[in-house]
Order: C-alpha cells, then structure tokens, then sequence
C-alpha cells in the first residue's frame, strides 16, 4: 500500500506564482553566484576586471552593498556592485510611469470619405483629450479601393492637424503604414492650448476643479 507524505514547502499554492510574478527573482545576486571567476563593475560604473567571485562579494559587502549579475550570457558573466533594492525600485517606477503614459493615448480614426459632420465630431473629441492633458493619435484606415488615392487620407488628416494646431503638435510627419494613416499628436502647454469647439463653461469647470 502506497504511503502519503506531506508536499513539501514548495509545493504550497501559491508559492511558485508568487515567485514567477516578481520579475527579479531569477536575477542571481551574492551568494546565489555560483561561477568562480566574474567580470566586476564597480557601483560608479567602471571597469574592474575579472575577480574571483568571493572577493568581488567582499568588495560589494565592505560598502553594503549587493554584487548583481547583469550579463549572465558573458564569458565570464559581469556582475556589478549597486544597491539592489533601489534598482529594483527605479525599474518598477520606469514600469510603472510607462503604464501611466499608455494609459493616457486615446486614438481617434478617421476615413478617407468622412462626412463632414463626423469630421467635426472626431475633432471636437480630440480636442477634448488633448484639454485634459492626453497624446491623440489619429488614424485613418484605408478600405477597399481608396488605397488607390491614399492622396484623400493624407489630406483629411491634414486637415484635421490644422484644426488642433492650437491644442497640440504632430510628434512626427503623418506616415502610411500599410493600410493606415497614423501621426501622434502632443497636447500643448496648458497655457498655450487655444480650443475652437470645446465648450467654455466645460473648461472653467476643468480649471475651478483644479484649483480646489
């Protein structure tokens, strides 16, 4: 008869999620440094040759800090001297701050036939993103036929630049990507931004919001 035995500890639910959550976890540091010989940085970033894995250690442990695999792949793997706890806090504010600014790109598409008062209606939307402080991107996809006089696009999307020209600015000329029409629109300066359609009481809300 088969005997039971409790799993062991790293068996318990949950635990190898946790691990495989944290993006840092397999980033060898200290003693989980196995090579004998390593390629050293020192925490000001210079050069300070290969070492033997024991004294480069001592070497980060007589300053408090960590000795880090960076190259894992080199031959021999470089390892640097930081503070592993503020790298990591630095990597996850750039994560962080680059979700932030995804999440504040909103796209408005637009069609090579667009009737005028759609036009307009796509605009006044802009506008209103590129007011409370968002990146616009404007699309214009190409369907069927119009491919053939991609001339159309580039003038509708021309148009609409110049009716945001007082709330913000094409990062780049408009460009054709395969089927599409894309350029990326920066708001400008709140001070700057001189609005055509949104409503004037809707922006002395926004401003008496902001300074209570």
């Amino acid at each position: 008869m088969a005997t039971s035995f409790p799993s062991s500890g790293g068996n318990r639910p949950g635990y190898n999620q946790r691990r495989n959550n944290d993006p840092y976890a397999g980033i060898r540091r200290n003693h989980r440094i196995k090579v004998p010989q390593i390629r050293v940085i020192s925490p000001e970033g210079k050069q300070l040759g290969i070492l033997p894995t024991e004294k480069a250690l001592a070497l980060a442990m007589e300053v408090g800090l960590d000795l880090v695999e960076v190259a894992p792949n080199a031959q021999p793997p470089v390892c640097r001297i930081m503070d592993f706890g503020k790298y990591v806090y630095e990597e996850q504010k750039k994560v962080s701050h680059a979700k932030v600014t995804a999440s504040k790109i909103k796209e408005i598409e637009f069609s090579a036939r667009i009737a005028g008062n759609d036009f307009l209606t796509k605009i006044r939307h802009a506008e209103e993103f590129l007011h409370h402080g968002a990146k616009v991107k404007l699309r214009l996809k190409f369907r069927g036929r119009e491919m053939a006089h991609t001339e159309i696009g580039f003038e509708v999307i021309k148009r609409a630049l110049a009716e945001l020209e007082g709330m913000g600015h094409a990062d780049s000329e408009p460009r054709l990507l395969g089927k599409q029409i894309n350029v990326m629109l920066t708001p400008l300066p709140a001070n700057k931004r001189k609005p055509k359609y949104l409503d004037p009481r809707e922006i002395e809300q926004d401003e008496a919001e902001k300074t209570e």
